[in-house]
């Protein structure tokens, strides 16, 4: 019997020691479910996060704005460029003709134009010619008019001949028709002078329409001569280059991209179920695939897109058919970087990121409803290249042709788009 009586106490032992182990351990697990609901409920429930996100930047495409054919190009794939550096340089012959003839043809246009000024003087000449002969035919009708009144009389009497009394009347409608016929010639000289100076009243050889569509000729060959390079409008990366040497290209040809890759932004697709409480400059903590954990971005909500990723796609969902799955849609968030850590740590154009958003900054207004804060637009000052030459060749040309001196004029500057046409898409 003794034997039997010490199992059972060893028994109740170890049922005694497992006991408190239970215990402790559904203390931890409930210990850890109430932690991990107050961190829900104090952390978790004010974050919405996304890995469906990455970097974008503007495409700034390179494109001629005149036709010609490519004798150099200066840059490849990769390569950073700077604001206004040469990529592109085109054959200038055809450039340098149409100069020389749009030239020639202003210099041409300035003595054609002298022409009508002096006509002027020898229309007025020939109106005063054409005076004096309606005078002198005024004359005459009236001394023909005086021979047939006093031979008239006489008819009766048969002092004069009759054959004399014809010739006399012959004599009268001869001078009136001369007389019609000058008064003719008067009045085309005068519309002829009128319509001649209906061309020239009012302004000045230099300042004539046709001098100024002539000069205006010139300056556009001039400009067209400037744009055979093709310089940087924005600093950053080459990418996509299609050019090559001797390649014959057209006005809008697309022949490399530049991306700034100091002007990224993160594009965050959140589902459309935790936009609820987004709002605009909420803080966003970012990392990148490409360094892990140990970077960190900070971010801010910049705005929403107009639509769903589904509504802008090449070949938009089809949900009338007959068979129909409802997904949930995601909406693109576009996240601003901090330049200063994108300097420290540069990112490319469709990188991975993974986007958290904070959601317990409130003040801001909902991203669907909020009109976002409008940021300066991209814009590039390589073009404006003033026509001040463009002007000089103009003001030679013209007093070199108008035969007297030429008051100079303050040149008007032109700010033309000069080079390439740089177009910016935003992917």
């Amino acid at each position: 019997m003794a034997p039997e009586a010490s199992s059972s106490n060893d028994g109740n032992g170890a049922g005694s020691r497992r006991k408190p182990a239970l215990l402790a351990v559904t203390a931890l697990v409930a210990a850890g479910a109430l932690g991990y609901g107050a961190y829900w409920a104090l952390v978790l429930r004010h974050q919405e996060s996304t890995d469906n996100a990455y970097v974008q930047a503007p495409v700034v495409q390179i494109t001629p704005q005149v036709a010609g054919t490519v004798l150099a190009v200066l840059v490849d794939d990769t390569d950073v460029v700077q604001v206004g550096q040469p990529l592109v340089r085109l054959d200038p012959a055809d450039a340098r003709l149409t100069l020389e003839r749009a030239e020639s043809q202003l210099a041409q246009t300035v003595r054609e134009v002298r022409t009508l000024y002096a006509n002027n003087a020898a229309l007025d000449a020939t109106i005063k010619l054409r005076e004096a002969d309606v005078a002198r035919m005024q004359a005459d009708v009236a001394r023909a008019s005086d021979d047939v009144t006093r031979r008239r009389p006489l008819i009766a009497t048969g002092a004069i001949a009759r054959e004399e009394m014809h010739h006399a009347e012959a004599t009268l409608a001869a001078a009136q028709s001369a007389l019609a016929g000058a008064r003719s010639a008067l009045a085309a000289a005068r519309e002829q002078a009128a319509s001649n100076r209906a061309l020239t009243d009012g302004t000045r050889v230099e300042k004539h329409p046709s001098v100024e569509r002539a000069a205006a000729a010139v300056r556009e060959a001039w400009l067209h001569a400037q744009r055979n390079e093709l310089p940087a409008p924005v600093a950053g990366q080459v990418a996509r280059r299609t050019v090559q040497v001797g390649q014959r290209i057209t006005p809008g040809t697309p022949l490399m991209s530049v991306i700034p890759l100091d002007q990224v932004w993160v594009e965050a697709n959140f589902k459309e179920v935790q936009l609820r409480d987004m709002r605009i400059g909420q803080p966003v903590s970012l990392k990148a695939d490409l360094y892990g954990s140990r970077v960190e971005y900070d971010g801010r909500v910049a705005g929403v897109g107009a639509g769903t990723g589904a509504a802008f796609a090449l070949l938009p969902a089809q949900n009338a058919t007959g068979n129909w799955i409802k997904v949930v849609q995601r909406v693109p968030v576009r996240i601003e970087l901090d330049p200063k850590q994108l300097a420290a740590h540069p990112l490319r154009v469709g990188l991975s990121m993974e986007a958290t958003v904070d959601l317990h900054q409130t003040s801001g207004a909902p991203v669907l409803s909020a009109q976002p804060a409008p940021r300066a637009s991209s814009q590039t000052a390589v073009f404006n290249t003033p026509s001040a030459e463009a002007d000089r060749r103009v003001h030679d040309i013209i007093a070199a042709n108008l035969g007297r001196p030429l008051q100079r004029t303050a040149p008007v500057t032109v700010a033309p788009a000069i080079g390439a046409a740089a177009s910016v898409s935003r992917h």
